[in-house]
């Protein structure tokens, strides 16, 4: 195994204590983890950076500069820098979308009885989706309906000429907007073609349209695949609810079998999730020596299991390796997006044996088990017996699991808030809107995206995330930036007592409630969307996405599924902030197009704030200004009426 140079002291890396120790015996053991890898590569290509280097033909790479300005094709730095930004904005776009598109196949294949491990489990959610996309209910068997539903959902991907339809989901203004800029996209397939397309020498060269290409292709995202893969597990897996676990590297045993995993389809972790309650599985741990077996989530996968079932998170996207370095993991099965091929290297100075189960995601030096839906019970019992047979290999002196864990609630679905709001039979978010309107809460903020590197793990959420719900402001969650949240403990209902103003608090303490909602896997966006659709439906909050006091942040992304996700939220007229900054400084014309110009078109632009306090303090300016738009602020002068007074108000 290589050993690479360890940086800094866990201390100056992480927030949390158990990363802390792990990232100290990781220095001590010359264990390599990202961290170490970061450390190693010195100052990054300034080129790469700005997005001035250009590969996309083999006359180059092409580096452009004030005292070289033209690539060998004749490019500028504009066309360069947004052929870059496309094509990172399609990649995400295909990262979720070909998520979604597995979710609907397997919905497919369920109804046709193909998957027999799985069924509809939600039969409101199957008959919303279907009253959404047209799909006849009436008469109907539940796999009836979800064979006409996934046959109509497949269609978002192919549709050759007509628009996608899922977008008409948004309110009217806002599909107004996306008409009136032209940025309505087609079939999702196509879509995701055209804008490689596009960025292919000799093709498009005008910033301003390849830019423009990056929102219609995030637009696929946000409102075609992703609300789609949101939707197609909700009907599968059942629509979330809150749930209480614990988050942490200490939800790990020294005295259970522990298989983590990670990754973003839930398809085989749902699996999973059964077989490790098999008294089969339960009985064979007994008899390997160990007191059961620990089923612990990494990533987005940790997401989609914990808010349906509850089962514990283990970490976020940079605690991947330190896992591993407890000592204690029998077997960690991965899937597609986020899985560092660093991993192996890792594992190989432990007993873990990391197993890939995705034919899309193969990884050098793990074993590989291809999943197939058609027996998926059966494979995910096959990974748990492995796993125990592995228990044996263990070695006890590298054993050291941080004892640190917080408690947490998830499974803040859109009908979850609805049902805590107003009940079942009146569940609705205009209690939420009420208390908007009123002042009590600001705003709402939704902090999106992974951890990175180049800043200390999980401080730049943390710290934005402190500030807003101490002024009032309702923080929405998702990915591995709701992980961060849960392992400081903000997810718990008991945090809104301990940060949050005085309004939030009295909002939280009413509805029982933490001041942080957990909605879900990094996919689950979708849901935030939807949220301020329902905020908008409600009235008293503007027409469009864009009026109501809203706004969204990255702080430490590092994915090419956050551009999508960041250019889908500014197209749906949400402001983003973002703690590390596009690769776009190469070009003034195209950093112009993605804020003023952005802003210009559909009421949102990009921001970049590397501190925490310019992050909070801007986010608070943008939902101030919106408050102030709405007039949610003036306060109205006193006035006795007489009968005449009366008489004129006509009602």
């Amino acid at each position: 195994m290589t050993k690479t140079k360890a940086p800094a002291r866990g201390c100056d890396l992480a927030c949390d204590a158990a990363s802390r120790a792990m990232l100290d015996k990781a220095a001590q053991g010359g264990d390599p983890t990202a961290f170490a890898r970061f450390a190693a590569q010195g100052a990054q290509c300034s080129f790469g950076a700005s997005g001035l280097c250009c590969r996309i033909c083999h006359m180059g790479p092409c580096r452009v500069s004030a005292k070289n300005p033209l690539g060998v094709c004749g490019a500028d730095a504009a066309t360069i820098v947004a052929r870059n930004f496309l094509r990172e904005a399609a990649a995400g776009t295909a990262a979720h979308s070909d998520h979604a598109r597995h979710l609907a196949l397997l919905l497919k294949k369920a109804a046709q009885g193909l998957a027999p491990d799985y069924a509809v489990r939600d039969q409101d959610a199957l008959r919303r989706a279907a009253g959404a996309f047209g799909v006849e209910t009436a008469g109907r068997e539940p796999n009836e309906i979800a064979l006409a539903l996934a046959d109509r959902l497949l269609d978002e991907f192919t549709s050759q000429e007509e628009p996608l339809a899922t977008p008409r989901l948004a309110p009217k203004a806002r599909q107004n907007v996306w008409t009136a800029a032209g940025v309505w996209p087609r079939g999702i397939d196509r879509t995701v073609v055209e804008s490689l397309h596009r960025t292919n020498m000799g093709v498009d060269h005008e910033a301003a349209g390849l830019v423009s290409q990056a929102f219609r292709v995030a637009l696929a995202d946000g409102w075609g695949g992703s609300r789609i893969a949101a939707m197609v597990g909700d009907i599968l897996f059942g629509t979330p609810m809150p749930v209480k676990s614990r988050s942490n590297l200490g939800v790990l045993r020294a005295d259970t079998v522990n298989v983590l995993v990670h990754g973003h389809e839930p398809a085989l972790s749902e699996m999973l999730a059964a077989a490790a309650r098999d008294p089969l599985i339960v009985d064979r741990a007994k008899a390997a020596g160990a007191c059961g077996l620990t089923l612990a989530g990494i990533c987005c996968t940790a997401n989609e299991i914990l808010m349906r079932h509850g089962i514990p998170v283990a970490g976020n996207f940079l605690q991947q390796e330190l896992a591993v370095i407890t000592g204690a993991v029998e077997v960690l099965i991965t899937d597609v997006q986020c899985v560092m091929p660093g991993l192996p290297l890792v594992a190989a100075g432990y007993h873990t044996k990391v197993v890939s189960t995705s034919d899309l995601a193969r990884t050098k030096g793990a074993s590989h088990r291809s999943f197939d839906v058609a027996g998926a019970y059966a494979q995910a019992k096959d990974l748990l017996l492995l796993a125990i047979e592995n228990f044996a290999n263990r070695d006890p002196d590298k054993v050291s699991i941080p004892d640190v864990t917080a408690p947490l609630v998830a499974g803040f679905s859109v009908e979850a808030i609805k049902y805590m709001l107003g009940g079942r039979f009146r569940g609705s978010f205009r209690p939420l809107s009420d208390a908007i309107i009123s002042g009590r809460i600001k705003g709402l903020a939704g902090i999106v995206g992974c951890n990175n590197p180049k800043s200390k793990l999980d401080a730049h959420i943390n710290a934005v995330t402190l500030e807003l719900i101490k002024n009032d402001v309702l923080v929405l969650k998702t990915g591995c930036a709701a992980l961060a949240s849960a392992k400081a403990g903000m997810l718990a209902p008991e945090a809104a007592l301990e940060h949050a103003g005085a309004g939030l608090r009295e909002v939280c303490e009413a509805v029982g409630m933490p001041p942080v909602l957990h909605m879900g896997s990094c996919v689950d966006n979708a849901r935030l969307l939807e949220a301020a659709a329902e905020l908008v439906a409600e009235g008293g909050l503007g027409a469009d996405l864009c009026d109501p006091p809203i706004v969204g942040l990255a702080p430490e992304w590092m994915s090419e599924k956050a551009v999508a996700i960041g250019c889908y939220f500014v197209a749906s007229g949400v402001d983003v902030i973002l703690g590390n900054p596009f690769h776009v400084s190469g070009s003034q014309e195209v950093s112009e197009l993605l804020g003023e110009g952005a802003r210009a078109v559909f009421g949102a632009g990009f921001h970049y704030r590397a501190d925490p306090a310019g992050a909070a303090r801007l986010a608070l300016e943008i939902i101030e200004a919106k408050r102030a738009r709405l007039n949610l602020d003036r306060k109205a002068e006193r006035k006795l009426f007489d009968m005449k007074d009366r008489r004129s108000l006509n009602v």
